[in-house]
């Protein structure tokens, strides 16, 4: 007998009615494979807020970026857990979108209606006056509630939606399944103008559920609905068996890897060599031999194996690495197979880490550091783009390839907005996040981090290429507090290469700032003044005693003086 698999029978429709613009959206996703056992089926509603600056943009993004976010997290998350951290995410992206565009709080709003259908069970997350209902076996109920506040008989106002608020708060409810039940989602301009005596009679007629959804949607329209009109529909025809739930909540247990071995195989990944391995992770390049391709595979170290937190820690730099698709950030794969144990793998990448050639290019020239740096920055500017924050920028966590294309290599510190236990693995007082010499102060001193954490590790590493050495004369110190980086002195860039001119040196000081309002507001601008003579670092200048500026200039302007008075002297004597 075959084994039965989640099943179901979908349709939808959307309309902008009388408004100019539809800012609804709507859509769904059901895969196939391992994806639809451990995943489920994805179905989501949004209606862009009215009066927001950007509706359409919003509800668009809360639909796309769930669906494919849902799918790039780690299998063993729940789907709660999968869920209320994606939301949180894109709800922070849109907060902080609308109020750099729009300077509103209303620049992103959505609401947003979600249900994931995964082995026997239903979840909903829900957010705004967007609706669910649920027909089960003749009876018509709304699974959802509307956050909307009623102030007088014609007036009200959401008070809860996704962009509106830094911080989220969603409503979740997981509820099990059967077959045969209908599932209707809709926003205002529908279910406002259609009585739910007159929509059970809709979703129980035979027609199919796009003819369905349309009539109900004009239903609406004839009711002089006054909004866009949107809504979804869809029958659960097939549910697994009760058994295959067991195996769910094993994979979510997925055991460590064994100790790899060249030659042997993982899941059809054949290891040809170990490339690092440290006390908390092992890298592997191995050959994929299902599409014939050379691949990187990482490995969680077995002394964590009972360690929950590190687990979590490994799993998000997965989902994290999964979220950026940009040329200059390392690929994490996708893949369809079922794993066996805990790893994942990321596209390899053949050519040398910055810090190999830095070490093979001790005095490059300025053009070759400044098409490196703007790399660079376009990789980071991805992350930023997504709400995260990378942490640990260093020589040894940025590729070059062959072709000389830079990619950013790890997301082991990686922090995503709105996720609360996006944390490093281990908090020290002498390793807070990233490595010691290119974090930025403000993480020793338990400060939050923020885009101008990034450009400081940019900026060390600028300053070391250029010059060879670290910005602040060696090693940040191993207890770096207060009143150790207030002894902190940076050191210009003519001590140590006396080509560099005065307001490239300008630039590295600003972006090595040991306070970060000292720094660059953007990226773009520390990469512009690394390009083009900035006026004030040249008027800076001025003030500085020669011997400080250019000291091989000054001792031979003094050796000269020096020369000239013997001769004077000798000339004396001579007379």
């Amino acid at each position: 007998m075959a084994k039965s698999q989640l099943k179901i029978t979908l349709g939808s429709y959307s309309i902008k009615g009388i408004k100019e613009r539809n800012e609804d959206f709507l859509g769904a996703l059901i895969p196939e494979g391992a994806q639809l056992t451990h995943k489920g089926i994805a179905i989501a509603i949004a209606d862009g807020m009215s009066g927001s600056d950007a509706g359409h943009e919003a509800s668009h993004c809360c639909v796309v970026s769930f669906l494919s976010d849902y799918y790039s997290t780690p299998d063993s998350w729940s789907v709660k857990k999968a869920g209320q951290q994606i939301l949180s995410a894109t709800n922070s992206w849109l907060y902080s979108q609308g109020q750099q565009k729009y300077q509103s709080s209303k620049g992103m709003v959505s609401t947003l209606s979600i249900l994931v259908l995964k082995s026997t069970t239903a979840h909903m997350f829900h957010i705004g006056d967007s609706r669910i209902y649920r027909l089960r076996r003749g009876n018509l109920e709304q699974m959802s509630r509307d956050h909307r506040v009623w102030v007088s008989e014609d007036k009200s106002y959401l008070n809860r939606a996704m962009g509106i608020e830094p911080r989220l708060e969603v409503d979740y409810k997981g509820f099990p399944l059967e077959k045969g039940d209908v599932f209707f989602m809709s926003t205002d301009g529908v279910h406002d103008f259609i009585a739910e005596k007159t929509l059970k009679t809709f979703l129980q007629s035979a027609d199919s559920f796009d003819t369905v959804a349309k009539k109900i949607v004009q239903h609406a329209s004839d009711n002089n609905s006054d909004d866009n009109l949107s809504c979804q529909i869809f029958r659960v025809d097939e549910i697994p068996l009760a058994k295959d739930d067991e195996l769910l909540r094993q994979y979510a247990n997925l055991p460590f890897p064994p100790l790899l071995n060249v030659g042997m195989v993982l899941d059809g990944y054949r290891i040809e060599e170990e490339l690092h391995a440290s006390k908390r992770t092992q890298i592997y390049r191995a050959f994929d031999t299902k599409t014939n391709t050379q691949v990187i595979l990482k490995t969680p170290s077995v002394l964590y194996e009972d360690d929950t937190q590190y687990i979590e820690h490994f799993l998000h730099e997965e989902w994290a690495g999964r979220r950026l698709e940009h040329k200059h950030v390392l690929k994490v794969l996708a893949s369809d197979r079922v794993k066996s144990c805990i790893y994942y793998t990321t596209e390899f990448i053949e050519g040398q880490t910055l810090r190999e050639w830095m070490d093979t290019h001790p005095k490059p020239y300025i053009r070759e550091i400044r098409v490196i740096v703007k790399q660079i920055v376009s990789g980071v500017r991805a992350f930023h783009r997504m709400e995260m924050l990378h942490q640990d920028l260093k020589p040894e966590n940025i590729m070059i390839n062959k072709e000389g294309v830079v990619k950013i290599i790890d997301f082991g510190s990686v922090k995503i907005a709105g996720i609360t236990d996006m944390t490093p693995l281990e908090q020290s007082d002498e390793n807070i996040l990233g490595t010691l010499n290119y974090t930025a102060p403000e993480y020793h001193l338990g400060e939050r981090g923020s885009i101008k954490s990034d450009l400081y590790s940019l900026a060390v590493i600028s300053y070391e290429m250029i010059n060879g050495a670290l910005p602040f004369g060696g090693d940040m110190p191993e207890k770096p507090n207060r009143i150790n980086l207030a002894k902190l002195k940076y050191v210009p860039s003519f001590q140590k290469n006396s080509m560099v001119p005065v307001w490239i040196d300008g630039a590295l000081k600003k972006g090595c700032s040991i306070s970060p309002q000292g720094r660059y507001e953007a990226l773009s601008e520390f990469l512009y003044d690394l390009s083009t003579p900035n006026s004030i670092f040249l008027k800076d200048t001025a003030d500085i005693p020669l011997i400080e500026r250019n000291p091989l200039k000054f001792w031979k302007g003094v050796s000269a003086f020096l020369l000239l008075g013997n001769l004077f002297l000798l000339y004396l004597l001579a007379t």
